[in-house]
């Protein structure tokens, strides 16, 4: 597997890499969140800071008796503010229904424009359908002043102390901050500031903020026309654009995304852990047969592959133990029955010849013994996962001319003929293991070959292979698979005319397993019998194998090819 490719399926890149997306996404909406709010808030503020003095204008307009007396008026207030006032009527300008509503309510409406940057403000003028309205640049000091002004005229048509405070009292209500009348020395400002009051001047205090708890603030201090008393407008607290319970509310909203981010993330990986717990729990009951569901391409998907492929195994194992265990309990009877039936005779006969015949006997049932126990060590240590392979470069024509000459030996009529490959050519395999494989596969052709028998090897494509021909009767398609069963003949003969103790074919097949590579029969082209071809890779994944390994090894191949 690649670099990229494990990159790709870890599952540490795959959760920083989300979480990293996550905390990104995350962040790029609580900024947007916050535009919005602050975008919200600072209109809302805007709106609020223009209500009480655009009600003092329309109550100054509205107070005057004539049009003429009007139009003075707001000529004058321009002037004082700095800006333009017009009077327009209400259905002259696309209200929204919202800006209606406030409208109605005695409330101002301002629409701000960035490009160029300017606020039109609107407010319904008292028991009429018309609305007064003004373009303003910026906030300057000059309308604040103005602001003062309005207000002083406004509480020059009430003329007792209490009927001033009533007043501002009233107006409180339309202002976004207090107003009030207090002693002008309360006020505690300095000698400077005292003069400009004897000067009817009006006095703005900024007051910085201290602590995060409270926002910066000014205060417009306006001269009355009640001795050591002024009027005090605020204080007004400008607009904050971070307030602590608005940063508060941002990161909880953060956490609480990132947190569902995260358990986004999570959840496959749990539900993928409960599914391969699940699977543990039915194998600790015996339930062998259970399949965990492979999802993805990760880690926890390859160990439920290795699981599955773990869960086969070991089903495999209990099958063939059993198998083992039936076909031994049957195959040691024949040889010990003959040993008992011999020993009877040596004890019922005088005869000396007849007694070294018995025993011969007697030696042959043991060494048929003594082969059986052999091959069923060799096919139990095969089947159960332990073999080391001691894998090196093997000679093929070498060994092939090796098991040539072996099965010559042994004086049967029948033609051996060896296809050679090249004498450069080698695969990487356990020599030892690979010679029993071609001698077996050419001690069972033997037996059922009629005159010719054809042993050939090579590497084709990255794969070497062996194999075994024989021009015998051949096998059925339906029982070539049946032949690689432990102990299983598809003769039933259990004589020693056929020999073997169907051990063989199933050595092979699991040598074969634990090359990595296969095992199969089919028709022999050119001899019509049996043949059986063995391929493994060339290149080995290492120079010493355990099968268990090789288990892993298989089981995670076969899960990226899935």
């Amino acid at each position: 597997m690649s670099l990229v490719s494990s990159l790709k399926h870890s599952i540490f890149v795959r959760i920083y890499a989300g979480l990293l997306i996550v905390c990104l996404c995350v962040a790029l909406f609580a900024q947007l969140l916050m535009d919005t709010i602050n975008k919200e808030r600072v209109q809302s503020y805007r709106e609020n800071m223009a209500t009480g003095a655009f009600y003092l204008i329309s109550q100054g307009v509205g107070r005057q008796e004539s049009e003429i007396q009007r139009e003075y008026w707001l000529s004058d207030a321009s002037s004082l503010f700095g800006s333009t006032f017009r009077i327009v009527p209400l259905n002259s300008v696309d209200f929204s229904s919202s800006e209606l509503r406030r409208l109605d309510n005695g409330d101002t409406v301002v629409r701000y424009v960035d490009q160029p940057t300017h606020a039109d403000v609107y407010h319904r003028l008292p028991d009429s359908e018309d609305v007064l309205t003004v373009r303003i640049s910026q906030v300057t000091e000059q309308q604040v002043r103005a602001i003062a002004v309005f207000l002083l005229d406004d509480l020059s048509y009430y003329t007792t102390l209490a009927a001033k405070r009533a007043r501002l009292k009233e107006l409180s209500e339309k202002f976004y901050f207090p107003l009030e009348l207090k002693g002008v020395n309360a006020l505690g400002l300095d000698s400077d500031q005292m003069a400009r009051l004897r000067r009817d001047e009006v006095v703005i205090l900024f007051q910085d903020s201290s602590t995060s708890q409270s926002n910066s603030a000014i205060k417009v201090i306006i001269p009355s026309e009640i001795n050591d008393m002024s009027i005090v407008m605020g204080p007004v607290s400008l607009f904050n654009w971070f307030p602590l319970n608005l940063i508060i509310s941002m990161v909880l909203i953060s956490m609480f995304l990132i947190s569902l981010g995260v358990y986004a993330l999570i959840f496959p990986l749990e539900r993928k852990l409960q599914l391969i717990q699940v699977g543990v729990n039915e194998v600790s009951q015996g339930n062998l047969d259970i399949q965990v569901q492979v999802i993805g391409q990760d880690e926890i998907a390859r160990l439920s592959a290795t699981f599955n492929a773990m869960t086969e195994h070991i089903k495999r194992l209990i099958e063939s133990q059993r198998e083992l265990t039936r076909a031994v309990s049957h195959e040691l009877r024949t040889p010990v029955a003959r040993i008992r039936f011999a020993v009877d005779m040596l004890a019922d006969t005088d005869d000396e010849d007849s007694r070294h015949m018995q025993r011969d006997y007697i030696d042959e049932d043991i060494e048929s013994l003594n082969g059986l126990i052999d091959e069923m060590l060799t096919y139990a240590k095969l089947e159960e996962g332990s073999p080391k392979l001691d894998l090196e470069p093997v000679n093929l024509k070498a060994l092939i001319e090796q098991v040539v000459r072996e099965t010559n030996a042994l004086g049967k009529p029948i033609e051996i003929v060896g296809q050679l490959p090249s004498s450069k050519t080698t695969a990487i395999a356990d020599q030892r293991y690979l010679h029993r494989v071609i001698q077996n596969l050419a001690g069972n052709a033997l037996r059922y070959a009629e005159t010719t028998i054809v042993i050939s090897a090579g590497v084709n494509k990255g794969n070497a292979f062996v194999s075994v021909e024989d021009d015998g009767h051949g096998i059925p398609e339906a029982d070539r698979e049946k032949v690689f069963i432990p102990f299983s003949r598809l003769d039933d003969s259990r004589t020693r005319a056929s020999g073997g103790y169907g051990l063989g074919l199933s050595i092979v097949s699991r040598i074969a397993f634990w090359f990595n590579g296969s095992m199969k029969v089919d028709e022999s082209p050119k001899l019509g019998g049996a043949r059986f071809v063995m391929t493994w890779p060339v290149k080995p994944l290492t120079q010493t194998i355990s099968a268990d390994q090789l288990t892993q090894e298989k089981s995670e191949r076969s899960f990226g090819d899935s």
